[in-house]
């Protein structure tokens, strides 16, 4: 491997390395419950800011341990595996997305936003499995009771949004920055 990409490859994993973490203080900074037994935090900012800048591969791994890191410490332990993959598909659409549309702002918005529906969809999704394997009736039933989540979830997926796209028209400016994030 030559030099340079082995120097690159390093600053990614590093770089990564260090936006877990923000994910994970991000995430445990604010935690307002949700009727669900979930909560809704900050962490989705630094979830979407991590895929612009990593790209698919280390943003995901990003965006799914840091957020997954905090449910374990928080005392959310059952959502561990649904966090890790709902946050890294997350973080893999919107990376996936800023690479062909998001250079512009409304592109940033679009790749938010999708990125978002997932996290929206997919703790639908586990509340209603939760709840119907602790025995609270019909899977069907058990989303409908899960749907209680859905409102305080789409406000954290909307502020994550407005908060990374600000972060990266700000980041931009920087032409630090943009040379060692030359995608963003």
């Amino acid at each position: 491997m030559e030099h340079a990409e082995k120097q690159t490859q390093v600053r990614q994993l590093v770089t990564a390395g260090v936006l877990a973490a923000l994910g994970c203080a991000a995430t445990m900074a604010l935690q307002v419950p949700s009727p669900t037994g979930g909560y809704v935090n900050l962490g989705d900012a630094v979830v979407l800011l991590g895929a612009y800048l990593l790209g698919p591969a280390y943003g995901a791994a990003a965006g799914g341990l840091g957020p997954a890191m905090a449910d374990l410490l928080s005392g959310y332990a059952v959502y561990v595996p649904a966090t890790l993959l709902i946050k890294g598909v997350m973080a893999l659409l919107a990376a996936g997305l800023y690479r062909t549309i998001g250079r512009t702002g409304g592109g940033l918005l679009a790749c938010g936003l999708a990125a978002e529906t997932v996290m929206v969809l997919g703790y639908w999704l586990f509340g209603g499995l939760l709840a119907a394997a602790s025995g609270g009736g019909s899977f069907g039933l058990c989303l409908t009771a899960a749907a209680a989540g859905i409102p305080g979830n789409l406000a954290q997926g909307i502020f994550g949004t407005a908060a990374s796209a600000l972060l990266v028209l700000a980041l931009r400016r920087s032409a630090s920055i943009r040379r060692q994030f030359p995608h963003l």
